[in-house]
Formats: structure tokens, C-alpha cells, sequence
């Protein structure tokens, strides 16, 4: 089928795919950067936490490098429509010094906003509240000990200050979310007191202003983790009321929550309460697993409450899986891709007409048209898409996507 066909099928039910395909082009999504070398990280390791987090697999390919990981950012951009960001980690400094965590400064960081610079991307932040001695209790902000609890908000302080130095270098705000491991193995019998202290170190960490045009602070809660299964101190219901209370953004990660709970269904809740959120978009099989994210129900529902809720406007789209059992550009590729396949069908939904039925309780009308506009041509739009962003589709990315994993599969 061709695209003026395509088109003219989405017409007949009243879309417009060149609206679409327009606002398509103007969201965009945060790729992480720790899917390409599995969570590892450019730093001298200094303890054995891994904050519940957990990269499977050893396929040939992992980046070793910052120069490496650009390399394979820069290819996985080239498959992927539109313009984006990326999204970096605090222990993925650039620099030939070894500062620990309470002494990086935007220095460290540089090469890597000369390079976003250069590509035309914008870059997000996270202080790293992991892989590190001073973590190695599975508390970190919220740890009874007051000088390891002064270590990671001095480590908060200057990830803040940095992410404010790349949203100014870049022209764009840089989103800083904090998310710590902190949390319990087993029943605590005071639930109270890491709370406070985890609301006391964020107080401290975010006590000074900067401006929301450089930088947005973002929190970000978790159901459990390995290691933390009985308790988490920086609960949903904690942070979400942090966020309301402090003005901060909340971050949801689809992972991040009971198995079966629909994760889509919290957005227009939290909407109503704050200003602005971002998402963590991911696959959690039975538990916080990150798998690389698929086109199915889960990513089209958020896709749909975005544009449905008129929330993409509000909402800061980044991904957060990692998987090691497969290249990992191409894991990259597939699921910034998957996202933006869901966006688009969420775009080319009738929303007028099936927000009447519903408003006019006509359940079956809502019904049919939802079950019937499944069988429009909505992959004939998307190669379209592809081909005006000048990126391939069809067997032409998979040979592409091969063709660059050969290139790479001798590293060490």
C-alpha cells in the first residue's frame, strides 16, 4: 500500500496523518546510556552494591570506553527517527582523574556535552547512588550514619550543579533524577526514622535554586529491590507526596511498581497534582527485570493516555532497560523505535469521536471504532516517517543493525 493510501484510510475516520507525522517529529525521547556497556560505568569501583540492579548476559559488543559508548550512541541515533537525548549516569565521568563521588564537578562531564553539542542532542542527568562503599548498606541518603548521609548529599549537590551546567551549555533543561537504592532485606521495626532522614538529605540536596530553564529535579520511587525486599525507604507514596509538596517532578518507571498494576492509569492522577513528570519507560517481567521494551499493551496504553490526556507536553519520555544477551545498539534502536511506533498510533487515534460515544455512554459505539482502527495501515505511516527522517526500516535496519554488530563484536 502506498502513503497517499494509507492517508486517505485514516481520513475516512477523520486523521490526519500529516498532523501526526508533524508532532511525531517534535517528542523526544531520553535513550539511556548505561544499556551499552550493561550498568557499568567509567569509574574505579570502591564497593559491591549494585542497588537491586542487574545486567544479564555477555553478547559481544559492550562498550569499554566513553569514545566506545559515543560511537555506539552515534549509530543508534542514525536508526532512530527524529531528534533526542540522551540520558547519562554521574559514574559515567569522561576524565583522566579519579574523583569519588562527593568531588565531581562538571569538568568531568565536558567531553560529553561537546559531543551532544555536536550531534544536536540534549542530555539528562542522574546522580549514582550505587556501586559504591559508602552504599554497600543499601542506605544512602537515608543511612543512620550522618557522615555517609553528608557524602551522598554532597554527591547530590554537585550532580544538580552539573546537570544545571549541561541544560545551559546545550540551551535545553537537563532533567536530574534522583533515585537511591535505600531499603531494608528484612521487616524493619522503624519505618519512620529513614524516612525523615531520606526527606532531611533531600531538603539539604535541594536546597539551593537553580533555574528550571537549566535544570528540573525529578524523584523517583521503587516497590522493592534484591537486597530490599521487605522495605523501601523512597516509597511511590513518598516521593509522590514529595513531589507534590516540594514542587518537583515525579518520575514513574514502569517497572517500578506491583506487576499488576497499570502503570498508564497513574498519569492522569498524578497530572492533576503536579506540573510536570517523567517517565521511565520499561519491561518488567514478574519483577523490575528491564527488558527492552516491546509494541504491546503496556507501551501502547501509556502512548495512549499521553495524547489522549494531552500530557506530552507535561511529560519527559526516557527509557530505562538494559539487555545483554543481545547487541545492545540494537537494543537501543528497537526500543526508542517501539516508543515512538506507539506514539504514533496514539497520534492517529479518532480521539474526538471516541471521547463522544463515551461522553454520550455509547459503550458500544467506543467499542467497535476501538477494535476496528486496529486494522488501519498504521505501519505504512511509520515507514513513511522513516523515510523522511532519512532512517531505514524493514530488512534495511536489520542489515544495518547487523552490519554495525559485526563491527564491534571483537571488542574484549
Amino acid at each position: 500500500m502506498s502513503y497517499n493510501s494509507a492517508k486517505a484510510a485514516f481520513a475516512d475516520w477523520g486523521v490526519d496523518t500529516e498532523t501526526a507525522l508533524s508532532k511525531l517529529a517534535t517528542i523526544p525521547i531520553s535513550m539511556h546510556c548505561w544499556q551499552g556497556d550493561d550498568v557499568v560505568g567509567f569509574e574505579t569501583k570502591t564497593g559491591s552494591s549494585s542497588g537491586g540492579i542487574q545486567a544479564t548476559g555477555n553478547h559481544p559488543g559492550r562498550a569499554r570506553t566513553p569514545e566506545e559508548l559515543r560511537a555506539d550512541l552515534e549509530f543508534s541515533y542514525s536508526m532512530i527517527p527524529g531528534n533526542h537525548r540522551l540520558n547519562l549516569h554521574a559514574f559515567y565521568l569522561d576524565t583522566d582523574q579519579n574523583p569519588d563521588r562527593d568531588e565531581i564537578e562538571y569538568s568531568h562531564f565536558a567531553p560529553w556535552v561537546d559531543w551532544a553539542k555536536n550531534q544536536g542532542l540534549g542530555l539528562d542527568f542522574n546522580p549514582t547512588f550505587f556501586a559504591h562503599e559508602k552504599a554497600d548498606d543499601n542506605l544512602t541518603l537515608s543511612h543512620p550514619d550522618q557522615g555517609i548521609r553528608d557524602f551522598w548529599i554532597e554527591h547530590g549537590k554537585r550532580s544538580r550543579d552539573i546537570a544545571a551546567q549541561m541544560g545551559a551549555a546545550l540551551g535545553t533543561p537537563c532533567v536530574n533524577n534522583i533515585w537511591v537504592p535505600d531499603g531494608y532485606k528484612d521487616t524493619p521495626v522503624d519505618r519512620m526514622a529513614p524516612r525523615q532522614r531520606l526527606e532531611n538529605s533531600l531538603d539539604a540536596m535541594m536546597a539551593t535554586q537553580h533555574d528550571k530553564a537549566q535544570m528540573l529535579d525529578a524523584v523517583e520511587s521503587k516497590l522493592f529491590g534484591i537486597g530490599v525486599e521487605a522495605c523501601t525507604v523512597g516509597s511511590h507514596e513518598f516521593y509522590m507526596g514529595y513531589a507534590i509538596r516540594k514542587g518537583t517532578l515525579l518520575c514513574l518507571d514502569m517497572g517500578h511498581f506491583h506487576p499488576t498494576e497499570n502503570v498508564a492509569d497513574k498519569l492522569s492522577s498524578v497530572a492533576l497534582s503536579v506540573d510536570e513528570i517523567l517517565l521511565h519507560v520499561s519491561r518488567p517481567m514478574r519483577w523490575d527485570s528491564d527488558h527492552v521494551i516491546l509494541l504491546d499493551d503496556a507501551i501502547l496504553q501509556m502512548a495512549q493516555e499521553l495524547v489522549s490526556a494531552d500530557l506530552l507536553g507535561r511529560t519527559h519520555i526516557g527509557l530505562d532497560f538494559f539487555d545483554a544477551t543481545i547487541s545492545r545498539t540494537a537494543a537501543w534502536v528497537i526500543g526508542t523505535r517501539n516508543m515512538q511506533k506507539a506514539l504514533l498510533r496514539a497520534l492517529l487515534a479518532p480521539w474526538d469521536s471516541l471521547k463522544s460515544a463515551e461522553d454520550g455512554l455509547d459503550y458500544t459505539s467506543r467499542l467497535v471504532v476501538t477494535e476496528e482502527i486496529k486494522d488501519l495501515p498504521y505501519a505504512v505511516v511509520w515507514a513513511e516517517f522513516c523515510k523522511r527522517m532519512g532512517v531505514p526500516s524493514g530488512q534495511s535496519l536489520v542489515s544495518d543493525l547487523n552490519r554495525y554488530q559485526a563491527s564491534v563484536a571483537g571488542r574484549g
